[in-house]
């Protein structure tokens, strides 16, 4: 069936209290969707982020983020005041998420609620202690530690504890519970609100698409808990890292820094992390994307310790043997490739393989730096079984983008489409309708080109620190009229 889908992170939403997050807005977003006549809602990684606040960067695969806790329901819940939540100063910029000032303030206001709940009165708690014991315990544990060393990288705790000695674990254990509980009551907390948004979303007949990095950060509870996982040697030092290599869009590549996995030791475990992995994100949503999927067929090592990307070589991942046992122990799953970047021919052979729909972006379409590449991203060679977006959160805005490409881009479109435009917006609107009228049986859209927003609501730009993942939607940019507007592009290309 063809749909439709709007690209929206949650620290996106409009809010009271600095951030998007499971608040009333959150449901208000889902009746847009179903007023759009939308059938997906896209959102950005849900983990716990660390340093530079990217979803990419996260302190746990399986934690969700305890920015996203809505403070209206804690509220109602007795747990806080408006007045102690309006006295926190998250910024004063409603377009813009200020996560200095959200680490200052909302944690303090978590912890009140948490010493009011007497969650360890809570039968449910406990049930929720069991059903995630193989990940809560180590989180809950890795978070207090990282208080107690004053936010330091684990590497820089001490040896005892950072290679988990019995004797050291104890001792934390045992000094830090109510630390260690504090964070296992925020993910109560973040796991019940989810499940509440969720539930509403799938009553409402709109489908949540997820999105997992392939890789985890290093200082995370992941890596901590399970080294033996990881490219590390004995004294838990990566001995390579991830990263692209050199191409037309940088010239050193790009080096994102996350360990590399030891494919060998998953396969010997029947990867049984990876299973968990993927089966933890099939409670979570409906479908979920998975980023730089081509990770799996060959993967970029980068030695440790370079400045930049450009001694890296391509080794071999795990390739289908992974998803031939994820389908095994858990049946069929619901799974968008990420296949942008440097795609080869084995790349193209396990996306088919999987038989998993892989990603199409417009933008790229008409990239002269890209002539050959280019040409799979055009309309008229999409298979079916993919999903077309005009671009993703680490793009620039159609309406951006219209206005910095070069003239001989502008002029493929024109000669693409049988057009001259006359203004910026005219390509934007020709681009939204490319998308939505092309054989995918599935087209997400960023809420921002819809909007016809410029520069000032990107997401993120690759490679850069400072700026990015702070956008925020103004309460009532979400019209009727825009949902009227979108529905009927999803009435006239079959996708309603």
């Amino acid at each position: 069936m063809r749909a439709g889908g709007i690209l929206l992170p949650i620290f996106s939403l409009p809010s009271k209290y600095g951030i998007g997050c499971l608040s009333k807005e959150a449901y208000e977003f889902v009746d847009f969707l179903a007023e759009s006549k939308q059938k997906y809602w896209q959102i950005l990684p849900l983990g716990p982020t660390s340093f530079g606040d990217s979803p990419y960067q996260s302190f746990s695969t399986f934690a969700g983020n305890p920015y996203f806790i809505s403070l209206e329901s804690l509220i109602e819940q007795g747990l806080l005041t408006e007045e102690e939540c309006d006295s926190v100063d998250f910024g004063d910029d409603e377009t813009k998420v200020d996560y200095a000032k959200l680490y200052e303030g909302r944690f303090r206001l978590l912890r009140k609620a948490y010493v009011r709940s007497k969650i360890y009165k809570k039968h449910e708690f406990f049930e929720f202690e069991k059903e995630n014991a193989y990940w809560l315990r180590d989180y809950a544990l890795f978070m207090a530690l990282k208080d107690w060393f004053h936010g330091v990288p684990f590497i820089e705790w001490p040896e005892d504890i950072r290679k988990r000695y019995g004797y050291a674990m104890d001792y934390y254990q045992k000094n830090l519970y109510y630390d260690i509980e504090f964070y296992e009551y925020l993910q109560y907390e973040f796991y019940r609100q989810w499940f509440s948004l969720k539930k509403y979303a799938n009553e409402k007949g709109i489908q949540i698409i997820g999105d997992i990095p392939i890789y985890v950060a290093y200082d995370s509870a992941d890596l901590w808990a399970r080294p033996e996982l990881f490219q590390l040697d004995d004294d838990l030092q990566m001995q390579a890292v991830a990263g692209c290599p050199p191409d037309g869009f940088s010239k050193n590549g790009q080096l994102w820094g996350n360990p590399l996995y030891r494919w060998d030791y998953h396969r010997d475990s029947n990867f049984d992390w990876w299973i968990k992995r993927i089966e933890k994100c099939a409670t979570l949503y409906d479908v979920t994307r998975i980023d730089h999927f081509r990770g799996f067929d060959q993967y970029y090592a980068i030695p440790a310790g370079d400045k930049n990307a450009c001694n890296g070589q391509w080794e071999n991942g795990p390739g289908n043997d992974l998803f031939l046992a994820i389908r095994y122990c858990l049946g069929p799953v619901n799974i968008i490739a990420e296949d942008l970047g440097y795609i080869t021919d084995s790349v193209r052979k396990l996306v088919r393989d999987t038989g998993f729909p892989n990603m199409k972006v417009l933008e790229f379409a008409f990239d002269f730096r890209e002539s050959d590449g280019a040409k799979e991203y055009l309309p008229y060679n999409y298979d079916t079984n993919c999903v077309v977006y005009t671009g993703t959160h680490d793009n620039e805005t159609l309406m951006s983008w219209s206005k910095t490409i070069q003239n001989k881009e502008v002029k493929q479109i024109q000669d693409y489409v049988g057009k001259h435009f006359k203004t910026y917006q005219e390509v934007v609107e020709e681009m939204l309708r490319l998308a939505i009228a092309s054989s995918a049986k599935l087209c997400v859209i960023p809420i921002q080109d819809y909007l016809g927003l410029g520069d000032e609501a990107r997401i993120n730009t690759p490679s850069t620190l400072g700026g990015n993942w702070k956008w925020r939607l103004r309460e009532g940019q979400l019209t009727p009229e825009l949902a009227r507007r979108i529905g009927t592009y999803m009435t006239r290309y079959g996708r309603n």
